[in-house]
């Protein structure tokens, strides 16, 4: 049973979203402020979270970023605000998705589950034949799930991962965002521009100069690619 942290200073929302993740049978913690969150968080065994953004004593971006210094866990992030530049920060700051209140509970669900695959399917390694791609100095082994930059390791989340194996893989193929996101998000391209920044955070982890990137280049109109 995976157990999901729902993190929100609205406590009908909280037990609302308690009531649709049982259903599912999905086990709950509930905290209502970013302290409370990370002290859960700290003591228990959490596969997935729902963090608010606007929250008292600690809001929901700085829970995020103190998550992120240790872990990869998925992390959805749910305001009242549905401006471009609020789902940007979010994404910045290392959530993996962005749901806006109202929200319709079967979306959430569906978001949830999703999530969960991509991160139960990144983090479960099986033992086999060794697979690692090396372009220059990134090298990427897909049986530890690790990516060195000239020989230094970088710490990626589950989706940043994916989309550099897909880019690598597939070296000097250009993929259009829309085929990015359908490949490693697994489902129709419904918020592309998601991409866009994840690609920015990967530049940002492998690239000397992200501004000015070596490896990961744009191909304007079109799309994306890993040169080699």
């Amino acid at each position: 049973m995976y157990n999901i942290l729902v993190v929100d200073d609205e406590k009908e929302i909280t037990d609302a979203i308690e009531v649709y993740l049982k259903n599912q049978n999905y086990n709950v913690f509930k905290a209502y402020d970013g302290k409370q969150a990370l002290e859960i968080f700290e003591k228990e065994e959490i596969h997935l979270i729902i963090m608010d953004i606007m929250m008292p004593r600690l809001d929901g971006t700085s829970a995020t970023i103190k998550i992120r210094e240790k872990s990869t866990v998925p992390i959805i992030m749910l305001s009242a605000k549905s401006e471009d530049m609020d789902k940007i920060w979010g994404l910045n700051i290392g959530a993996d998705d962005y749901v806006t209140k109202p929200f319709n509970p079967m979306e959430l669900l569906a978001r949830i589950n999703s999530n969960l695959r991509r991160y139960t399917s990144y983090s479960n390694t099986v033992t086999q034949k060794e697979n690692v791609i090396r372009i220059d100095g990134i090298e990427l082994n897909d049986e530890s799930k690790e990516v060195l930059v000239d020989g230094e390791s970088v710490k990626l989340t589950p989706l940043e991962y994916k989309i550099l194996y897909l880019l690598m893989s597939h070296s000097n193929r250009v993929f259009s965002i829309e085929e990015i996101y359908e490949m490693v998000w697994k489902e129709p391209a419904y918020n592309p521009d998601t991409v866009t920044v994840h690609i920015r955070r990967i530049r940002e982890k492998i690239e000397i100069n992200p501004k000015e990137p070596k490896y990961l280049k744009v191909v304007w109109g079109i799309g994306y690619k890993f040169e080699k």
